[in-house]
């Protein structure tokens, strides 16, 4: 960049504070405005007599290239959670994991009943070939498309694989229990449960923009919280050079460049862009408290729902980050995909009932709700297709740029890359 130019930041989630972070790097007067009192965006921690509350279940895939990139993984003090998962139905809980990176668990993964053997090879079948595929080439378009379910199929996995296993943790990472979302998302994220670690900071996730926004502060931005952005104007003058305008906290504030980094509804309010997608995934998670010492034996694994009734899967918090609870309490969450008609009372008695089938020997009466996050846009949906027509950075007009999972994929690895091309493509037009 020359001459120091400014650029404003709309939106002080991880793709924003990511773009803030390389354009003051790369020499802009950068200032992020963030509406809420803490950055953050959709990734947020809330304390509550001792608990962790994230915003909705979330949890950090190490192996990401944009994590590893852009983020201190030892600083975090990440807590991790065993690979695999607990398939739990009514009477019956089975383990199936990764061998190969958890081989205490190889016995229970082989004598598995809800998934045949010859599911299994093929899971290890898959495993080496999505290792040996470069991620980078994941979502190119010239490899085709379609759906989980369809793909899944394809390569010959049963029904009963299908919807006892990856209906539901798939679920949980799509919020689509269908399977109908794009199998690029499948491969990707199958790829780096493979190679790294499922985990989140001791503190939270909300630990990972406070990071992020550190970073961007010591790369010399500045981020101004509580201050909403309500309108984004492309400018230029007789010379054909280009700026913008921000309409920020009820003033007009000039700059250089203009990164929008909003969530997708509100940047397609703020540019007019209608390439950002709008068609939203929801969800609801409910935090409770269990009295302590009440051991689901889950191994720091996911709980899969592998029927239809009752919450998508259970997470055991405080089993794998012991900092998420009071040292006399146990944390879990259930998440319930869509927007949930119930009431807070009667989505705690649907877990109650649940967790009751599936451990018929113990009682759920002392489990008492602490807090439920009603998620109506918690990613924008991504049918077979999609990912090929979504905006680029420069899509706007002029100076006003793009950052957010929507102009990659709904994950914090494309809400972190795109922060990264956003800024790219700011100091590459500016230099030019």
């Amino acid at each position: 960049m020359s001459q120091t130019p400014r650029v404003v930041v709309v939106g002080g989630g991880l793709a924003g504070l990511v773009a803030a972070r390389h354009l003051a790097a790369g020499g802009g007067d950068v200032t992020v405005f963030e509406r809420r009192d803490t950055p953050g965006g959709r990734v947020r921690t809330r304390e509550r007599d001792g608990f962790l509350l994230d915003r909705g279940f979330q949890v950090l895939f190490t192996a990401y290239p944009a994590v590893k990139r852009e983020l201190d993984l030892d600083a975090l003090d990440l807590r991790r959670f065993a690979p695999g998962a607990t398939i739990a139905r009514p009477n019956h809980r089975s383990t199936l994991s990764d061998p190969i990176r958890d081989p205490i668990a190889l016995p229970a993964t082989l004598f598995n009943p809800d998934v045949s053997l010859g599911d299994k090879l093929r899971v290890a079948r898959l495993r080496w070939d999505l290792l040996r595929t470069d991620p980078d080439a994941i979502f190119d378009g010239d490899r085709g498309d379609d759906s989980i379910d369809t793909y899944l199929r394809d390569r010959g996995f049963s029904d009963r694989f299908v919807e006892r296993f990856a209906a539901p943790f798939y679920g949980g990472i799509t919020l689509d229990r269908s399977l109908s979302t794009s199998k690029r998302v499948f491969e990707y994220t199958f790829r780096a449960l493979a190679a790294g670690d499922t985990a989140v900071p001791a503190a939270g996730m909300g630990a990972i923009p406070e990071q992020l926004a550190s970073r961007a502060r010591d790369a010399g931005a500045t981020i101004e919280t509580g201050t909403e952005v309500t309108a984004v104007a492309a400018d230029g003058d007789a010379d054909g050079d280009t700026n913008a305008t921000v309409t920020a906290g009820g003033e007009s504030i000039d700059a250089d460049a203009v990164v929008v980094a909003t969530d997708p509804p509100t940047a397609r309010d703020l540019t007019g862009v209608e390439s950002i997608p709008t068609d939203a995934r929801a969800c609801v998670t409910q935090y409770y408290d269990l009295p302590a010492r009440t051991d689901l034996e889950t191994g720091r694994r996911l709980l899969l729902n592998a029927t239809e009734s009752g919450p998508n899967h259970v997470v055991p918090h405080s089993e794998v980050a012991p900092e998420y609870a009071p040292d006399d309490a146990v944390l879990l969450s259930a998440t319930y995909l869509g927007e949930r008609e119930e009431s807070d009372d009667e989505l705690a008695d649907r877990t109650r009932r649940a967790l009751a089938d599936w451990y018929p020997e113990r009682r759920f009466d002392g489990l008492e709700p602490i807090h439920t996050d009603r998620i109506g846009f918690a990613q924008f949906a991504q049918p077979p297709g999609i990912h090929d027509r979504l905006p680029g950075p420069r899509d706007p007009a002029g100076a006003v740029y793009l950052a957010g999972d929507y102009t990659r994929w709904s994950s914090i690895q494309g809400a972190m890359e795109s922060g990264l091309t956003a800024a790219k493509a700011v100091i590459e037009d500016r230099a030019g």
